[in-house]
């Protein structure tokens, strides 16, 4: 990325080089804020192959799946690299058209892929056949050497989340705890959520230890307003009735 924004005048690199330092720390936690500075960048390097990806990014992160197919398309013209070819494909599912997606991890471009190009494609087949309704032909497309791997790879824990999950799509729900469980020996970046299904499949329901303390100190509150209150008005009329207060106070003493 660096290299190519030494194609830009020094003011001007520096200023997309911030923007999409911006993308990148903000694209997980703030996707929408991560999308406009995608379009600061992108507006003032359009020909720089890494901001059309970085835009890609960000609005593939949004939701604008056509918008993101744009940029990941004009990405790949200018540097002729078929690494973005699965995101593309995941891309045309966001927009509907899973059937186009499976086409495309037919073609000749997922044989360039590395191996994490070729998983993720295989991911993104897999989703589509679910998207599709063909539940089944999406467990099979899972099933892979990679899969098969007792290797931790950095797409381990979400192949195996993937496979899981299509198990228990077709009902086989003892084979599915099996392989969210193997997810999450894999998982040491907190990737998935496959301990909590793993929990849902046993029947397990956490509870917020924390939201409870703060619901019950929140009920207790309006009683101890009410006895202040209720204690006020008591004091309010012991001082009206100076009177009567007396001879009680004589006669206690007595």
């Amino acid at each position: 990325m660096r290299q190519e924004l030494m194609s830009l005048p020094k003011g001007l690199a520096e200023e997309v080089a911030r923007n999409l330092v911006m993308v990148a720390n903000l694209l997980d936690e703030d996707p929408e804020q991560a999308y406009a500075y995608s379009r600061i960048a992108l507006r003032l390097a359009s020909r720089v192959a890494a901001v059309r990806e970085a835009a890609g990014f960000a609005s593939y992160a949004t939701g604008k799946y056509s918008e993101a197919l744009a940029e990941f398309r004009a990405a790949r013209r200018m540097t002729g690299s078929v690494e973005l070819w699965p995101v593309m494909a995941d891309c045309e599912r966001g927009m509907g058209r899973p059937e186009r997606a499976l086409a495309m991890a037919g073609e000749p471009e997922v044989n360039k892929l590395d191996k994490a190009g070729q998983v993720e494609m295989r991911l993104v087949a897999a989703g589509a056949r679910k998207d599709m309704g063909q539940a089944d032909a999406a467990v099979v497309t899972l099933q892979s050497p990679e899969l098969a791997s007792n290797a931790v790879q950095p797409w381990t824990a979400r192949l195996r989340y993937a496979y899981a999950d299509a198990l228990l799509a077709v009902g086989r729900e003892t084979e599915a705890r099996e392989w969210f469980a193997k997810a999450l020996e894999a998982d040491q970046g907190g990737q998935t959520d496959a301990s909590d299904r793993l929990a849902e499949l046993d029947g397990i329901e956490f509870t917020d230890a924390l939201a409870e303390t703060e619901g019950t100190e929140g009920d207790e509150a309006p009683a101890a307003a009410g006895t202040e209150a209720k204690t006020e008005a008591e004091d309010t009329e012991a001082a009206e009735k100076p009177a009567e207060a007396a001879p009680e106070a004589d006669g206690d003493k007595g």
